[in-house]
């Protein structure tokens, strides 16, 4: 039987940071469970079924990147990278690979926090026909967006773009993935450009009536992420 608060996976090969984190995610109601090498994220992940995987990037045997790409072979469970890279390059290699966020070392703790309440949230609301984020409605049966009660009128291209962000709610999303989702080319300069130019009119048209921050997030260079809350 699951335990009654969300379940953590953290691997990270550093004793001292593990123990500090699991004492605080512990503290906040959070189950933690410790790894420190790929091989052993790859082998408890299918047994321990935890609700969010915590991957540091440079673990001793596998590196993170890796062990997210064979994860996502197993499971769908949200993954957090964390790592002392901050590059771009870095940053997209991992989210291509399948991870859903990533904070760079030494992280700040209600930063990771925000990110964890994404990721147990998404999870609620990922098999939902109906998505609510604030003031956003998108019925997807009926595909009906409304922002503050008022109806909006998207294009069939500005449509197919938010429903894979709103099937990915909270999730970042490269711009390299959302071009291939939705014309077929990910590295195609045309292609990114459309990409581009489809959020600027689709944020637009989404934030007119909009009483509060953007519903769409920007990492600069890197991709996109529709909010679930006001404040993620």
């Amino acid at each position: 039987m699951k335990d009654l608060g969300p379940t953590i996976l953290l691997a990270d090969d550093e004793d001292a940071l593990r123990h500090v984190l699991r004492a605080r995610l512990a503290a906040r109601g959070y189950l933690v469970h410790e790894a420190s090498t790929g091989e052993e994220v790859l082998q408890r992940v299918p047994f321990l079924l935890p609700d969010v995987i915590i991957l540091d990037i440079g673990l001793p045997d596998i590196d993170g990147i890796e062990v997210t790409r064979r994860l996502r072979l197993l499971v769908q469970t949200p993954i957090i990278i964390l790592s002392v890279h901050a590059t771009e390059s870095d940053k997209i290699a991992a989210l291509d690979a399948g991870a859903d966020d990533y904070l760079t070392k030494p992280c700040d703790l209600g930063e990771l926090l925000d990110r964890i309440r994404t990721a147990v949230c998404r999870l609620t609301i990922r098999d939902a026909r109906v998505f609510k984020a604030g003031d956003l409605i998108v019925d997807v049966n009926r595909q009906i967006v409304q922002v503050a009660n008022h109806a909006v009128h998207l294009t069939v291209m500005e449509y197919a773009l938010l429903k894979i962000l709103v099937f990915n709610a909270g999730r970042l999303l490269t711009q390299h993935r959302l071009a291939h989702e939705i014309w077929g080319e990910e590295n195609d300069d045309k292609a990114l450009q459309m990409l581009r130019t489809t959020i600027r009119s689709l944020r637009q048209k989404l934030d007119a009536k909009a009483g509060q921050t953007g519903h769409i997030a920007t990492e600069p260079g890197v991709g996109y992420r529709l909010r679930i809350a006001p404040s993620d």
